[in-house]
């Protein structure tokens, strides 16, 4: 990461420093004192708690200054309006200063593991840098910039949103050079309204890009193939389709392992395989394959970086519990990430158990959709154990899948579904254990794991 003195910070963003600190230089950015590294800039944002209360804690911890709206002591500071957006000018400038090329990923579902394999393909050719986890939104996407090194040849920025105008922001902070968009769900519906609602938002990202800058698009997806604007940026599409620009045939699912065939409209072809069960990954895939040939990689270097990569924890993460297979997939969840995951349990065998949490934000799409998982989960498992306010649609859709109610049932306790499913475990069994973030579906992964040891 960059050395940014406050007299030069203060400038980029419009705010103003005591003389006498001026000169103070920081290396990156945090709002929370619990994970802040000495030597950062402590960012004072308003949320469920005043970030002024913590100014203090961040001085005690070693950060080199702060970042807000009021003098709360004598201490290094850079005086601003609203730190949040003072955060974000500090980034867009620090990322002008390094030079990187960015990539930018957004989409419904699937970004964050298309984010980590267009690093792990780009590593194999440039000193690549990325936004770790969830760090994805107006306040984590500038402070990843800010933690990035200097000397980074390209930056993988994930852009999340769920309401109009923050991709748009994310954007503009971000400049990318190319930008990937995998599909467009009905996650965030609540907020967007519509899918082409959603389309709109996602397609917000053009705002920060030059006219030939690229855009990457999923062409199987229709929404995206059927844009109701076309841009000024020329569009390389990938997908399964031979009219796409660079396409997959030929694709096989073993035990834990995909291969396919990717073909470029130069004529070229190569064959890839990925460490992974779930033929929808092919798709993050391809996007980052359009990526890495897109930036001149070797398709060679390519196969490689896919070759090496593995999933992130929590996003269907296999663990092993005792005598029994866990799908841990609890980063978060939406109508079409779920019936992904009940795909991969349908494939197996030895008592197909389905952990199934309520899916946020889908507004008035609710009711229906957590019906329809439930009939495809009854489908594709040997049990359903729903959990959440939604979860009695989910059984009313198993139930008439054609799952008796021994083998669906809804619960809004976390304690008694532990318990029940308990009972129903036997060696072999496999567990899928999927919802949204805020349903903390990984403590019931956490209660199977401290009673086996």
């Amino acid at each position: 990461m960059g050395t940014i003195t406050l007299r030069q910070a203060a400038a980029w963003c419009g705010g103003t420093v005591e003389e006498k600190y001026a000169d103070i230089p920081f290396r990156g950015a945090n709002n929370d004192t619990r994970t802040l590294r000495p030597g950062q800039l402590f960012v004072a944002l308003q949320g469920a708690r005043d970030g002024h209360e913590f100014i203090h804690d961040a001085m005690k911890k070693g950060a080199a200054a702060v970042l807000c709206t009021r003098m709360m002591g004598d201490y290094p500071a850079i005086y601003v309006s609203d730190p949040r957006l003072a955060l974000g000018e500090i980034a867009r400038r620090e990322r002008m200063r390094i030079g990187m090329q960015i990539v930018g990923v957004t989409g419904s579902v699937g970004k964050s593991t298309t984010k980590e394999m267009v690093a792990q393909v780009l590593e194999t050719t440039f000193r690549t840098a990325k936004t770790p986890a969830n760090h994805n939104n107006d306040i984590g996407m500038p402070m990843a910039i800010l933690d990035m090194p200097e000397d980074t040849q390209v930056a993988v920025l994930e852009m999340g949103m769920n309401h109009f105008r923050e991709i748009a922001y994310l954007s503009r902070i971000a400049r990318p050079d190319l930008a990937a968009i995998t599909n467009i769900g009905t996650t965030h519906m609540e907020f967007l309204g519509s899918q082409e609602g959603i389309r709109k938002a996602k397609m917000e990202i053009l705002e920060g890009m030059a006219p030939d800058a690229r855009l990457l698009l999923n062409g199987d997806d229709t929404l995206l193939r059927s844009l109701e604007e076309q841009p000024e940026q020329p569009i390389i599409y990938f997908g399964s389709d031979e009219q796409c620009n660079v396409y997959a045939t030929d694709v096989t699912q073993e035990e834990g392992l995909i291969k396919f065939t990717v073909h470029d409209d130069g004529g070229d072809s190569f064959p890839v395989q990925l460490h992974l069960d779930g033929l929808h990954y092919v798709s993050d895939a391809l996007a980052a394959i359009t990526v890495g040939l897109s930036m001149g990689v070797e398709p060679d270097r390519i196969r490689a970086g896919l070759d090496s990569f593995r999933n992130m924890s929590g996003r269907q993460e296999v663990l092993q519990i005792g005598a029994v297979t866990v799908i841990k997939d609890c980063y978060n969840a939406g109508p079409e990430s779920m019936e992904a995951a009940l795909k991969v349990l349908g494939t197996k065998s030895g008592g197909r158990i389905a952990v199934l949490g309520d899916m946020l934000e889908l507004g008035a799409c609710t009711p229906a959709e957590h019906y329809r998982i439930g009939r495809m989960a009854a489908q594709k498992s040997d049990y359903v154990f729903a959990y959440g306010p939604n979860a009695s649609r989910v059984v009313s859709g198993c139930l008439t899948g054609g799952m008796d109610a021994l083998h669906a049932q809804a619960f809004t306790e976390k304690e008694k579904l532990i318990a029940q499913l308990t009972r129903v475990l036997k060696p072999g069994s496999y567990v899928l254990v999927k919802g949204s973030r805020g349903m903390h579906m990984e403590q019931i992964v956490d209660a199977l794991q401290k009673r086996e040891n």
